[in-house]
């Protein structure tokens, strides 16, 4: 089942004009909440965000890769506390990806936005624009947001054919398959 999953999973950027309903929502905050973490630490937090608005702000958080955010009826912002896990970033990453393959399961699109070591401007990191938006305290730093909606585009699976098996090899690494 998570094989096909990932086989019609795709980052999409154009969504409908409809909110995501809050059953739906729910169902992603629990995805979140059950995200594994190194040694149990769960370093991570979340902002959920259905404010137009916020989400139109948010949109302009990154010079390149973030304006698709401003049609989102949805997103979620992925915090962690680096105190509290030395693989934060690990257990933030992991949580992007749950939310990403948990709103595709719902019949949702979603694209995930890297903010940690991105530039707002020349001024000012991703991080630090989407932490004063959103009043997040500077003890937590800002790893990704996670795009929501119903999507308003197809696109088609990746076949089979063109994943990159040279990529892989077998107890050592270059031995090939045989």
């Amino acid at each position: 089942m998570l094989l096909s999953l990932l086989e019609k999973r795709r980052s999409i950027r154009k969504f409908q004009n409809k909110p995501v309903e809050t059953e739906k929502i729910d169902q992603l905050i629990e995805a979140a909440l059950r995200s594994p973490s190194s040694r149990g630490a769960e370093p991570w937090e979340f902002v959920v965000v259905t404010d137009r608005e916020k989400i139109k702000n948010l949109s302009r958080a990154k010079a390149h890769g973030s304006a698709f955010l401003e049609n989102a009826p949805l997103c979620f912002v992925i915090l962690a506390d680096s105190q509290r896990s030395d693989v934060w970033v690990e257990d933030a990453s992991i949580a992007s990806i749950i939310i990403h393959l948990s709103a595709s399961s719902l019949g949702l699109g979603s694209c995930w936005i890297q903010i940690r070591n991105r530039a707002h401007n020349d001024a000012k990191t991703a991080e630090a624009f989407i932490q004063e938006t959103l009043k997040i305290p500077e003890n937590l730093s800002v790893e990704s947001i996670v795009a929501v909606g119903y999507p308003d585009e197809q696109k088609l699976p990746h076949p089979k054919s063109k994943l990159k098996y040279e990529k892989i090899s077998y107890n050592v690494y270059g031995m090939k398959k045989s």
